[in-house]
C-alpha cells in the first residue's frame, strides 16, 4: 500500500487519519491493559480482586481522557501508558521467574 500523502486541500482527511490512528492506538493499549490485568488474581485489603480494581481504574483513566484533542498530549498519554504496561509486565514476569527458580531449588534440595 502506498504511503498517504496529505495535501492542504485534504485537511479534513488529515484530521480523520490522525484521530483514527490515535483511536486505534488507544484501543490497542486498553486491550493490552485488560490482558495484563488477568494475571492479578489476589484481593486488596477490602477483599476486591485486583484485576477488577485495575480494570475499573483503567476505564476511568480512558474515559477522563476521551475528550482530549491535542495530538501531542494524546501521544504523550499513549507512550506513557504503553511504557507503564510494559514495566508492569516485565516486573510480573521477573517475579514469576524468581518464584519458579525458588521452587526448582527447593525441590532439588529435598
Amino acid at each position: 500500500m502506498p504511503p498517504t500523502i496529505i495535501t492542504p486541500s485534504s485537511i479534513n482527511t488529515a484530521k480523520f487519519f490522525r484521530s483514527s490512528t490515535s483511536r486505534k492506538e488507544a484501543l490497542s493499549l486498553y486491550r493490552e491493559i485488560l490482558r495484563t490485568t488477568k494475571a492479578f488474581h489476589w484481593c486488596d485489603e477490602r477483599g476486591m480482586p485486583w484485576n477488577t480494581r485495575l480494570r475499573q481504574e483503567a476505564r476511568k483513566e480512558f474515559e477522563a481522557s476521551r475528550e482530549e484533542t491535542d495530538p501531542l498530549i494524546i501521544a504523550r498519554m499513549l507512550v506513557t501508558g504503553r511504557d507503564c504496561v510494559q514495566q508492569i509486565q516485565q516486573k510480573f514476569n521477573d517475579a514469576e521467574r524468581a518464584a519458579m527458580e525458588r521452587i526448582e531449588k527447593d525441590s532439588r534440595n529435598r
